[in-house]
């Protein structure tokens, strides 16, 4: 077999990331999509985190988060069925360490583009504030929501904004990567 024939499965695999702010459902959504398009999704490292967490997270904890994601995505990844479907990605280590501490890890400014995704689907701020111990700006989702919209700008992504509730949601998002895979 000629080197030219050798196909390494996990390039084939299409990325897609459900990102957003606080309480627009990317993890419900995740759940969705991998159950609809039968793959796996990678969950929120984060959140695992931080639920073990009795103080803000600090500077280290941000860092730590961002490996933790990229080593869960790694994980994940042989058993993608064509699509590895990510709820959320280390864009938000950058995005709250931005909000929190005035500035990224080097480390996170160095990857971001060296991680690309396929495509992401950014969850727009159109459904109702679900309370958390873990989520904190009810009042800042239309902030949040610019930022990410210039997080995603910065990095030339190819996105798809989702909005509408129920199914409506969920069609929006598999009509969005239906339209994907059909341009591939």
């Amino acid at each position: 077999m000629e080197q030219s024939e050798i196909r390494n499965p996990k390039s084939e695999i299409k990325k897609i990331a459900i990102v957003g702010p606080e309480s627009t459902g990317k993890s419900t959504m995740s759940a969705y999509l991998a159950d609809h398009y039968q793959t796996v999704w990678v969950p929120e490292y984060a959140r695992g985190y931080c639920e073990k967490l009795t103080e803000p997270p600090t500077w280290q904890d941000e860092i730590n988060m961002f490996y933790g994601q990229i080593a869960l995505e790694e994980e994940y990844l042989p058993q993608a069925n064509k699509l590895l479907i990510c709820d959320t990605t280390f864009i938000t280590v950058k995005i709250w360490s931005d909000y929190t501490f005035g500035r990224s890890p080097q480390e996170v400014l160095d990857e971001l583009p060296k991680h690309p995704y396929d495509l992401y689907l950014l969850l727009s701020i159109d459904l109702p504030w679900e309370e958390d111990p873990l989520r904190d700006f009810p009042h800042m989702r239309e902030y949040f929501m610019e930022v990410w919209y210039k997080e995603l700008n910065a990095l030339k992504a190819n996105y798809v904004l989702i909005s509408g509730t129920g199914q409506d949601r969920y069609d929006s998002a598999v009509a969005a990567i239906d339209d994907f895979l059909m341009s591939r």
